[in-house]
């Protein structure tokens, strides 16, 4: 009996292995999003004079790794930015719809998208916030009181990307109701068609088609002083397009646009270029949204993607700078080391404090360079299996992943790839994420497709946004609703999946009038 004690002791303690100082560094440095990163640095040359920042001079702050190594001349990551969201975000848009025959919501379905993840987009650029920089224009028009008000309640009723989803009637309705302003629709039709004329060009639109088509309106019209034969008859193509084929323009259907236009594809594929131009949300350029303050994130990566769709990724190194060893300590170690038979006992002291200085820096230094490696491979394992997401930006296209996956395609420990992707984020063409945001489990539905555990939400959240408010539905009903949809998933799963959605029980979601 006493042998088994001893046995299950010694075990326990063999077990129980404790980190060196150095794995500690290693790992506190590693859960370090790259602002503490940077206060950490800042400290450790405060208190270890071996340690020094280097007089080379420091790049760009960043790291970068292509798919394909990039050309001399390339344009930046900055440079390319704006014509990059442009490029392909309406590719985006549009693979989001629905492809039956059903003429679907397109903004409701778009907002649901980006609303129901389990996550915050925040958009990464002026913090001038898009209230203000739409009044600032309000002041280069010339109002009357009246005027004003109602403009200035239209900027305010603006979603997130730009587009004005109230009807006339209920903005006139609301203007009565809490601004004491009696106005008709026409009233409000008319400031409208002044917003619409503000920048960027789409602000205000009431739909999709209508945020293009102005789009492509004032295109034509500032061409119409320097025509640009070429870009004159793509954009008349397209202004036809938007108004007569706009349902196949939604799937994309470009070879029947291409016959019912009696043009062939090469002049086709001119047009989807000029149309890739345009900016299916023309609000989310203008930085802070309304009633949001910005939060200052400051993204660990930047994920750029290419035309062809590579990725580069890069770690933002921020204010790092460049860290060495002291050439005094470390010359001091080396003339200690040289003489370490005829040391007195005072230099015995100084060789001691100089060399743990030294081993303290150069591990510090290691515990940077590792944090670097390690930070690289988790992200290329991201988006290598979250691919698709990061070329088109669609929500729906994010994969079933756990930590697990991104460890066995980084060749990393599960704890580390853990560690890499507490509180940091990336930096897409799309918006800032935090990398958590790209994990989540998988589901097969009745028909063997596999999907994320966050696109059933999303559909989750689209059911309940169309029930009836004066009977909404259970969540019996609503696991019934997904399994007709060949979603089979338990009850307390949808019970689940709608707390996590901030989405209250039926009867608290019912309607009082």
């Amino acid at each position: 009996m006493s042998q088994h004690l001893i046995q299950q002791q010694q075990q326990k303690a063999v077990q129980q292995q404790r980190l060196t100082a150095y794995q500690m560094l290693q790992v506190k440095l590693l859960e370090m999003p790259l602002a503490q990163l940077e206060e950490a640095v800042t400290a450790e040359l405060d208190d270890n004079p071996a340690l020094e920042t280097s007089t080379d001079e420091h790049d760009d702050g960043l790291i970068a790794q292509s798919e394909d190594a990039p050309a001399d001349g390339e344009e930046t990551f900055e440079e390319q930015t704006e014509r990059e969201e442009r490029a392909d975000a309406l590719d985006t848009v549009l693979d989001s719809i629905d492809s039956d025959d059903r003429l679907p919501d397109y903004e409701r379905e778009y907002n649901r998208n980006y609303a129901a993840a389990d996550y915050e987009e925040i958009v990464y650029g002026d913090t001038v916030s898009f209230y203000d920089y739409l009044k600032e224009q309000m002041g280069e028009v010339s109002l009357n009181q009246q005027q004003h008000d109602i403009l200035e309640y239209l900027i305010g009723s603006l979603d997130d990307d730009g587009l004005l989803r109230k009807d006339l009637q209920t903005i006139a309705d609301e203007l009565a109701i809490y601004q004491n302003i009696d106005v008709e629709e026409a009233d409000i039709a008319e400031m409208l068609e002044v917003l619409q004329s503000f920048d960027p060009a789409g602000i205000g639109a009431r739909s999709l088609q209508e945020c293009l088509l102005i789009q492509v309106n004032r295109k034509i019209k500032h061409l119409s002083n320097n025509p640009d034969r070429k870009s004159i008859i793509a954009l008349h193509a397209i202004q036809r397009i938007l108004k007569k084929y706009f349902n196949a323009f939604k799937k994309k259907q470009w070879e029947r646009i291409a016959e019912s236009l009696h043009v062939d594809m090469d002049t086709m594929a001119m047009i989807v270029s000029e149309i890739k131009r345009l900016n299916p949300r023309p609000g989310a350029a203008l930085g802070e949204t309304i009633g949001r303050s910005l939060q200052q994130i400051t993204p660990d990566f930047i994920v750029d993607t290419a035309d062809d769709g590579s990725l580069t990724i890069s770690l933002n190194q921020g204010n790092l700078p460049p860290l060495t060893i002291s050439p005094s300590f470390s010359d001091m170690v080396k003339e200690y080391q040289q003489q370490r038979q005829k040391l007195s006992s005072s230099e015995r002291e100084a060789y001691k404090y100089a060399r743990d200085k030294v081993d303290r820096a150069e591990g510090f230094i290691e515990a940077v360079r590792l944090r670097q490696i390690n930070m690289m491979k988790t992200m290329k394992a991201i988006t290598e299996i979250q691919h698709r997401f990061f070329v088109d930006g669609d929500d729906n296209d994010i994969i079933p992943m756990v930590l697990k996956d991104v460890a066995e395609r980084s060749g990393l420990d599960i704890s580390t790839v853990s560690r890499v992707s507490n509180l940091k984020f990336v930096q897409t063409r799309w918006g800032i994420y935090s990398l958590r945001s790209f994990y989540n489990e998988g589901f097969i539905s009745a028909d063997g497709e596999e999907l994320s555990t966050r696109k059933l939400k999303v559909i989750l959240k689209e059911i309940i946004s169309e029930e009836d408010p004066q009977n909404p539905l259970s969540d019996d009903a609503l696991k019934k609703e997904l399994s007709e949809r060949g979603y089979n998933i338990a009850r307390r799963t949808v019970a689940k999946y709608r707390e996590q959605l901030g989405l209250p029980v039926a009867r608290l979601r019912k309607s009082i009038n």
